[in-house]
Formats: C-alpha cells, structure tokens, sequence
C-alpha cells in the first residue's frame, strides 16, 4: 500500500511541476497574495477530480469520443490567446503599481506601499478553472497517464491515486504560499512588467502547442 502510495505521489508530482498556464496563475496570485486559498484549493480539488475519472477507468470511455478533445483543445488556445493578450497589455500598459497585496494592515506597517487587491475572487477562481478544465493535456496526464499507470496496481489504484491527489495539494500549496518570497523581486512596477510579458510569452506559446497536432497529423 505504501508503495502504490508512494508511486502515485511520485508520478502526480512529475506530471504537475512544469511551467505550465495554471502554474503560472497560481504563482501570479501567490506573489500578489490575491485569494490564494481559493485558487489553491480549486487547482487541489480540481486534480482530484481528474485522478479520480482516470483512476476509475472513465478515460477509456472518453477515447471512443475523440471530437471531445479537439473541442477543449480549440477552446483552451483561444483562452489562453486572450489571457496572454491580457498579460501582454499590462506589460505594455503598466499602471505604475508595485506589489498590491490584499492586506488590512495599515499603510505605515506596508512601508507606505500601496496594496489592494485588483483581481476579484469569482474572477480569480473562474480563471482558475479556465486554465485547467480548457487545457487537453491535463486529461491526456491526469486522466489517461496517470489513469492507466494507476491500472497496473490492481486493487491499489485507489492507493495511488490518492498519492497523486496529494502531491497536487502539495505543489499548489508550496507554490501559492512560497510565491509571497519572491515579493521582494518584484515590488516595482518594472519587475511586474516582466513578469506579465514572460507570462505572455509562455500562454502563446502554449496556445500554439495545443493546436499544432492539428495541422501536423
């Protein structure tokens, strides 16, 4: 049991640590400290959910309606176009705000830096879920991968996928909370201008990703 345990935590956490859209959120709303709670408790839960359907064999099902995929992999490049057009604004456009962070404590405790959060908390989550539920290689990973891995360990699959459950609370939670460190890197507005164009970069790029299967067979 420990083993399959161990396996699963070991795999859930191989396929999860990478540069990633989701991960790249969570790191963003971590080091802004904007609803980090929520948005780690939806990518945790969310996974879950995934390694469940995998683990339960209900990838095998979702192989006979290939259609399914080609529709999430369009919707998920044009979100994450227009999310990276997002970032790539504030990059361009900076507001000439620095680290904001949602706090109550007053400003001479913050050292008279101003900070507010800007992103509400249904639309941290709802973008959250975006990113994760519009991304196909979240269930060719989590659902067929790991799904079919999870298989090989017989009346422990359930074992396993709770190991793999657990390294996405893990990971998530690592990097929401130990994003607030790398505040003192970025508290000025030049630094988050970065940041959003790195994020820009990297959702295009991946957007491109998603859809060249398509054209290259």
């Amino acid at each position: 049991m420990l083993s399959s345990l161990a396996a699963g935590f070991g795999l859930g956490l191989s396929l999860i640590v990478a540069i990633g859209a989701q991960n790249l959120f969570v790191l963003r709303q971590g080091v802004r400290r904007e609803h980090v709670l929520s948005v780690v408790a939806v990518c945790a839960v969310s996974d879950a959910v995934l390694i469940a359907l995998g683990v339960s064999g209900i990838g095998a099902v979702v192989t006979a309606v290939p259609w399914l995929l080609d529709v999430v992999r369009w919707a998920g490049a044009a979100f994450l176009v227009g999310y990276g057009m997002l970032a790539a604004r504030r990059a361009l456009r900076p507001t000439g705000a620095a680290l904001r962070v949602e706090t109550e404590a007053p400003p001479a405790e913050r050292g008279g830096r101003t900070m507010v959060a800007t992103t509400t908390r249904t639309a941290a989550v709802l973008t959250c879920l975006a990113l994760t539920w519009l991304n196909p290689h979240v269930y060719l990973d989590t659902v067929f991968l790991l799904g079919s891995v999870a298989a090989t360990h017989g009346a422990e699959r359930g074992v396993f996928g709770v190991g793999a459950a657990a390294a996405s609370l893990v990971w998530f939670a690592a990097l929401g909370y130990g994003a607030r460190f790398l505040g003192r890197w970025l508290d000025s507005p030049g630094a988050w201008r970065v940041l959003d164009g790195v994020i820009a970069l990297v959702m295009w790029g991946l957007a491109f990703s998603l859809v060249l299967p398509v054209f290259t067979g």
